[in-house]
């Protein structure tokens, strides 16, 4: 019985682990720069060779899951496709001693012009989820992306700009009233779409076509 009394609790070595990386990491940098705005970060290549090393001697690795994901094509304002990507990810953080493990789940985004949005976002999940795990030092917490991109809209959103300021032309070269068109599809003139407009040219259209033919067997 006193030997039952005696017995301590196995603490998991996990959080031996993180302790030992915690005291061994020192703080991480702004070795890294922004070419389009020219701010200093700290990018994934210096969180990895800070970790590396103090999470062998630590005995632990960390194991990525993704949980979900979504992504939007985007359209900058110079007209350049953007891919947006956004990402629930779960990091297992293990102990080689006896495989306990802590996790830790983050989001994580990247925008990119051709196809590294989701490379750019699993970085920074990871990224923020060690420095959240350890507590690395930082001078502060806000970190913006590598690459940062103008504000853009959704890329079918400024094709429905186009379309409908190219509707608007056409419409007005016929002669068309707008405020009538709107009147008459039973909308406000500010709601109007190219897909209205299309339909209320193409009857436009047909009615002077009409009219000429009609003109033309009378003459």
């Amino acid at each position: 019985m006193d030997e039952a009394m005696n017995t301590t609790p196995t603490v998991p070595a996990i959080y031996g682990a993180i302790l030992g990386v915690m005291t061994d990491i020192g703080a991480i940098g702004k070795n890294s720069k922004n070419e389009q705005q020219g701010f200093m970060y700290r990018g994934i290549e210096a969180v990895m060779n800070a970790l590396q090393p103090v999470m062998i001697k630590n005995d632990m690795f960390a194991v990525p899951e993704l949980l979900e994901q979504k992504r939007e094509e985007r359209v900058t304002a110079k007209g350049a496709s953007l891919i947006h990507s956004i990402l629930k990810v779960r990091y297992d953080f293990i102990a080689v001693k006896d495989g306990s493990r802590v996790s830790a789940t983050v989001a994580g985004e990247g925008m990119d012009t051709a196809d590294k949005a989701t490379n750019k976002a699993m970085s920074a999940a990871f990224k923020y989820a060690c420095f959240q795990v350890f507590c690395i030092p930082t001078e502060e917490m806000k970190d913006p992306d590598a690459d940062s991109h103008e504000p853009s809209v959704k890329k079918e959103e400024k094709h429905e700009f186009i379309a409908l300021l190219d509707a608007e032309k056409e419409a007005e070269e016929l002669g068309m009233d707008l405020d009538k068109v709107a009147a008459a599809y039973g909308v406000e003139r500010k709601n109007l779409t190219s897909a209205i407009l299309a339909d209320a040219i193409a009857r436009k259209r047909a009615q002077l076509a009409a009219r000429e033919a009609k003109s033309e067997a009378t003459a």
